[in-house]
């Protein structure tokens, strides 16, 4: 799909709201009733952005345009995905939809509830993991659907493989932090390939790194680590768990769940056996799992834009938006050879963050090439941040480093900070000050979550200062209600375009495929 406007993903979106709109009703008419193409997909890719809708794609569109943004990029992600000048792949999806989000007891769903209503197309309550909204019964999966089938299945995820959305296609339990039951079922399941983060076996639900590793062996699963491991699995190795190092030692001090590491932080990284990245995962995924017999299921979920949409930095959310665009290249890449086999849908589990593309201090302009300028996660900088505010930082020397990572009150790059601003960043680190001295929040708890959510103080104020310089705008810390896109290209993809509700999305790809 090409077109000389950017901002065409926004804007079909909203067409397609209003068009369906007059149509009424809740499934745009046809949810449930995705004709039966003459041909039914044998391979079958299914992306969720985590935290994703439009704003989150048209904000990762513009700035890969900004100049000087692909170098930037490509350095700081360790010329892992070596970014080209042009648009996303998502561009060259043929049908485009949108979808309602809300749970069934919450009108702002949780990932566990969405997920749930993307893998099994039944509404659950917040936080249920595929079963019903009382936890009496399990919903079957069409990862399970597909399973039984005959097809091949793979999961992977840039977060750890027992979160909240990949647990989903595989795990039924009451609560999304059952992760030991989780991990359990992800062992019963034989599904052929897990790939990216690992198990949370680190809390006090595991009894600890070998006993799952034992129970990985006895399920009788290949589990490989490093670089070396994973380059030379292939084709008929069996069944694969595939992870990289860091998160199967000990990381109980890990502060993100035994996931991949943020794009943004891949050059920091001092192992090659953890810079494997998603793209590279599913690329992995398709090789192992190519049946030309039965065919393929393969999830892949970008979960880490979600995490940098809670955080509030736009910055780090277009490195992981651009994470999961490249393995939609890798999809995109075997449907040309099997264009009439193949089925690829792509779509948001929930908007995150309140994302907005202006900003009112900025008005009809934006300046995305500001965005160059951040070397490193909110996440990663929070961290030194907190470490110089135990000893006692200075605020001149946490001036000194947010010009050094973010280049904020540097006026030759264009970001002098106003007067305006300079006391956002004061406030910032008082709040931080007096919690050092006295070991709590000092300003009304209120005024702190609406400022900082639940964050370090000095950082939010930072991204959220380089955001809105850059003409972008965050209106939460929490998920939103906002609609989210479906793309789709392959067999039966017409049947993806409208407005309709989450859980018809895997109806159709059910019907589509034949699956029960």
């Amino acid at each position: 799909m090409k077109s000389n406007s950017l901002f065409l993903t926004a804007a079909a979106a909203t067409a397609l709201l209003l068009a369906s709109c007059a149509g009424g009703g809740n499934n745009g008419g046809n949810g449930n009733n995705a004709a039966t193409s003459a041909k039914s997909p044998k391979y079958i890719f299914y992306f969720i952005g985590d935290g994703m809708s439009t704003p989150q794609i048209n904000m990762a569109e513009k700035a890969v345009s900004e100049e000087g943004f692909l170098e930037f990029f490509n350095q700081k992600t360790a010329g892992k995905y070596n970014l080209q000048p042009g648009k996303l792949n998502v561009r060259q999806f043929t049908a485009a939809g949108l979808a309602n989000t809300h749970a069934q007891n919450r009108f702002i769903t949780c990932s566990a509830a969405a997920a749930t209503a993307l893998a099994t197309g039944y509404k659950t309550d917040i936080n249920r993991v595929s079963v019903t909204p009382d936890a009496s019964a399990p919903y079957r999966t069409i990862a399970e659907m597909a399973h039984d089938k005959g097809m091949k299945v793979g999961i992977i995820t840039s977060v750890s493989i027992d979160h909240a959305t990949p647990s989903c296609f595989y795990a039924h339990c009451a609560d999304r932090n059952e992760y030991a039951r989780i991990d359990s079922f992800l062992l019963t399941t034989n599904f052929e390939y897990f790939g990216g983060g690992f198990v949370r076996w680190n809390t006090k639900q595991h009894k600890g790194l070998y006993d799952y590793l034992d129970q990985i062996n006895a399920a009788g699963y290949k589990f490989v680590n490093t670089r070396k491991d994973f380059d030379a699995l292939k084709a008929g190795d069996g069944k694969v768990i595939a992870t990289i190092e860091r998160t199967s030692t000990d990381t109980t001090s890990l502060p993100d769940d035994a996931s991949l590491p943020y794009n943004m932080d891949l050059c920091l990284q001092k192992s090659e056996n953890d810079q494997i990245v998603l793209s590279e995962f599913l690329s992995k995924a398709v090789e192992l799992l190519y049946n030309d017999d039965k065919g393929f299921f393969i999830m892949t979920e970008g979960g880490k834009i979600d995490w940098t949409d809670h955080a509030n930095d736009a910055v780090s959310n277009v490195y992981e938006t651009i994470g999961l665009d490249r393995a939609l290249g890798v999809a995109l890449d075997f449907y040309a050879k099997h264009p009439d086999e193949t089925l690829i849908v792509l779509t948001g589990d929930h908007e995150c963050g309140g994302l907005t593309l202006g900003f009112a201090g900025t008005g009809y302009e934006s300046a995305f090439n500001y965005m160059k300028n951040q070397q490193i996660t909110a996440y990663s900088f929070s961290d030194s941040v907190k470490a110089y505010m135990k000893n006692k930082a200075s605020f001149d020397f946490i001036l000194k480093k947010i010009d050094e990572y973010f280049a904020l009150g540097n006026e030759e790059k264009g970001l002098k900070l106003s007067d305006y601003e300079m006391e956002r960043l004061k406030k910032a680190y008082k709040v931080h000050q007096d919690f050092v001295k006295n070991n709590k929040i000092m300003i009304p708890k209120e005024e702190y979550k609406l400022y900082y959510g639940s964050y370090e103080p000095i950082t939010v104020t930072v991204t959220h200062i380089l955001d809105n310089k850059s003409g972008v705008d965050w209106a939460s810390f929490a998920h939103t209600a906002l609609p989210v896109p479906v793309f789709a290209i392959g067999v039966g993809a017409d049947n993806f375009n409208g407005y309709y509700d989450n859980t018809d999305i895997p109806k159709k790809i059910m019907q589509l495929a034949d699956l029960k």
